[in-house]
């Protein structure tokens, strides 16, 4: 486990430091975190923190809105007449959407401003959720208007959590985004627990129609007051002019980037986040399965609904957590480690415990610990990529989660292998242990703090004064 050591405070979070005829001064000498006080456009903490509810609320939405057809699949499928792979087609067409937008999402929030790419895109997808209804009821195939609606819907949200890191990278200073990315990243377990809650009534009462009209309706209705009331009515255009010529802190050329990749800490945080979210997303899909084979006359709602309960919580307490460490003045990469080791290593070993025999409470209780723990990881790597390049930290973020959507997709399908094959949940979870510690132990080694994005050596050379 990392050591946390505490850094001196010769170099402030907020200034230029630079050490004169030291090797590693090109990429930004260890502790030193450059921040430039020309681009410096900082929120201040009332105004960050009003922006912390906004966005925790649309990221609760978010969830409302993409958990819409999961929840009503059963009933759609009824009245459509679909089979179950038609019913699956629908559902995982959304992934593949979601995909493809990530590194744009991000390389567009960098250059014009996350808040507008985050206005756009949730003005769009809550449109598209509350058309859902009449595309289904109006195309004659209900079967290809909605595997294209859930397609689309992919593509539209997939830009949300590139633009969320770029926005942070920009306006939240470092020893307060840990707070910010573990509160927002909590409203993806509040818009499940909502969702499921007051959908699934909602269902019972009004039909499936009602879920995607309230939660459409309610996202349209978040992006007007985010327009009207913090971004002052100030339309968010977004022209080819704005994207080719964005701010300096974003004109990273091709060459940049392949030095960029070829940083160890850069590809750390990449194959960190590869691991953590491919294991999540494993966990996420199964689980209800898992409990389903394993306790057939327990109550379903136990265990969809305890363990998100922890969920938010421990997001929270992760993120005070860790900028209440770096403000007293702890190493930024060693409070990253240690984050990261309690979400992959501590989570590790209550996942492991459900290899054994156990009751129903404690299955409960260790999936509990597991999801809970997990959630350090919006302390840790997914705030790290910030750290090392905020300048293109949407677009790094991008490729991140592009990576672990593609092998979150092969792992659930190679975990339904493993189970029809072997018969028993043993191997799943241990295969879940394995790539857990892989990208912990890539993580605790080559995870740094500096910034890797500008050369610091050009930088000295403009600033030299006779």
């Amino acid at each position: 486990m990392a050591v946390i050591q505490k850094h001196g405070k010769s170099c402030s979070p907020d200034l230029v430091c630079h050490k004169e005829n030291h090797p590693s001064d090109k990429l930004g000498a260890p502790g030193c975190h450059k921040k430039w006080p020309e681009h410096n456009t900082h929120w201040t903490r009332p105004v960050a923190r009003v922006w912390t509810v906004v966005l925790l609320l649309g990221t609760c939405l978010l969830y409302c809105a993409r958990v819409a057809m999961p929840i009503c699949a059963v009933n759609m499928a009824e009245q459509f007449h679909w089979s179950k792979s038609e019913s699956g087609m629908v559902l995982g067409s959304f992934f593949w959407g979601y995909c493809f937008t990530q590194v744009f999402g991000g390389y567009v929030s960098d250059r014009v401003g996350g808040e507008k790419v985050l206005l756009l895109s949730a003005a769009a997808w809550g449109s598209m959720t509350a058309f859902t209804p009449i595309l289904a009821h109006f195309c004659s195939q209900p079967i290809f208007s909605m595997t294209l609606a859930r397609f689309l819907m992919g593509l539209l949200q997939g830009v949300h959590y590139p633009s969320l890191a770029s926005l942070c990278s920009q306006k939240v200073v470092e020893s307060e985004r840990g707070f910010l990315m573990s509160t927002v990243g909590s409203g993806s377990y509040l818009g499940t627990l909502v969702i499921g809650g007051a959908g699934s009534l909602m269902l019972d009462l009004y039909g499936w129609q009602s879920v995607f009209y309230v939660s459409g309706l309610l996202s349209l209705l978040w992006a007007y007051c985010m327009w009207k009331y913090l971004l002052k009515g100030e339309g968010p255009i977004i022209t080819l002019e704005s994207l080719g010529s964005g701010g300096p802190q974003s004109k990273l050329s091709k060459r940049h980037w392949l030095r960029l990749l070829k940083q160890p800490a850069v590809c750390a945080v990449i194959v960190t986040h590869l691991c953590a979210a491919s294991t999540f997303f494993t966990l996420l899909s199964w689980l209800p399965t898992y409990f389903k084979d394993t306790f057939p006359d327990a109550k379903g709602w136990v265990f969809n609904v305890v363990p998100w309960l922890v969920a938010i919580p421990s997001s929270l307490f992760s993120g005070c957590l860790s900028d209440h460490l770096i403000r007293q003045g702890f190493d930024t990469a060693s409070v990253r480690k240690l984050m990261q080791f309690f979400s992959m290593g501590v989570s590790s070993v209550f996942t492991l415990l459900l290899c054994r025999k156990t009751t129903f409470p404690w299955a409960v209780t260790f999936v509990s610990a597991t999801m809970g723990l997990t959630t350090f990881s919006h302390s840790g790597v997914s705030v790290n990529v910030q750290d090392l390049a905020p300048s293109c930290a949407g677009a790094l973020f991008g490729v991140m989660n592009t990576c672990g959507a593609f092998l979150g997709v092969l792992l659930v399908y190679f975990s339904g292998y493993l189970i029809e094959s072997t018969g028993s949940w043993t191997s799943v979870f241990a295969l879940i242990t394995t790539v857990n510690l892989l990208g912990l132990c890539t993580f605790l080694v080559f995870a740094d703090a500096r910034r890797v994005d500008i050369d610091y050596s050009k930088v000295r050379h403009h600033n030299i004064h006779i």
